[in-house]
């Protein structure tokens, strides 16, 4: 089976999976954190070597404050718990999203993580923070306006490679597949430019439920699935050449 390189996951669901149970919102978050930790430990085996996760999006601060209060909280404590074992592991982290605004203590926080596992290279783990496709998109677009007013970029050089090669993401490969959870079914602001031609698998299972098998379920599933990239598929290209 060949694996996709890079999965991205839309992690939905924690909340859900604690009402059901009649449990506090938080209570979810925090299973939620352990189906990340068991995901990030998975993907390697499963020859994954990008995984991009939306951790906190740029719409989640119209959420209480209270909860807002509890997802830094658990951010914090996922880091400093965690990157041991990461940078034991091999696994580089990566932060995409909107830092400005950030309190002092988080974006130091997401900075020596990305610093102390800079060299690793047994999976790139990719947290989208305080992220928003389209906020993505926007902020690009002005950095780029901003050096073709100085001077430093000509307009017409902008392609959509060069474009790409200024996202948050730079550097990293757009991914081949886009699982989420929860059973919804729209990326939610999620990677819009990089999913262009990513293939998606909805799970009806809540995140905190998800494991190594669903994982391997959907890997199955796109190994199955024929990538034409708006081109011909094989069976299409012997039907035309018989014809």
């Amino acid at each position: 089976m060949t694996s996709p390189a890079h999965v991205a996951i839309i992690m939905d669901g924690n909340g859900r999976w604690a009402k059901a149970r009649g449990l506090p919102r938080l209570a979810g978050h925090r299973a939620g954190v352990e189906a990340l930790r068991n995901t990030v430990r998975a993907a390697p085996g499963l020859g994954i070597s990008f995984l991009t996760v939306y951790a906190f999006s740029s719409e989640n601060w119209s959420r209480p404050k209270s909860e807002v209060s509890d997802l830094m909280g658990l951010l914090k404590l996922f880091i400093r718990r965690d990157l041991a074992e990461l940078h034991q592991n091999g696994v580089r982290v990566r932060i995409i999203g909107d830092r400005a605004g950030l309190q002092p203590d988080i974006r130091t926080l997401l900075e020596e993580a990305e610093a102390l596992t800079v060299r690793n290279e047994a999976l790139t783990l990719v947290i989208a923070f305080n992220y928003g496709g389209r906020d993505e998109i926007v902020r690009t677009a002005r950095k780029l306006a901003s050096a073709v007013a100085r001077g430093e970029l000509d307009s017409e050089a902008i392609t959509a490679e060069s474009f790409a090669g200024a996202l948050d993401t730079q550097g990293i490969p757009d991914p081949e597949l886009v699982i989420r959870t929860s059973g919804e079914l729209r990326l939610s602001n999620f990677l819009l430019w990089q999913a262009a031609y990513s293939e998606l698998v909805f799970l009806p299972c809540y995140w905190p439920d998800f494991s190594r098998e669903h994982l391997a379920d959907a890997l199955r599933d796109f190994a199955s699935r024929e990538r034409r990239f708006g081109g011909l598929g094989a069976q299409d290209v012997a039907v035309t050449a018989k014809g």
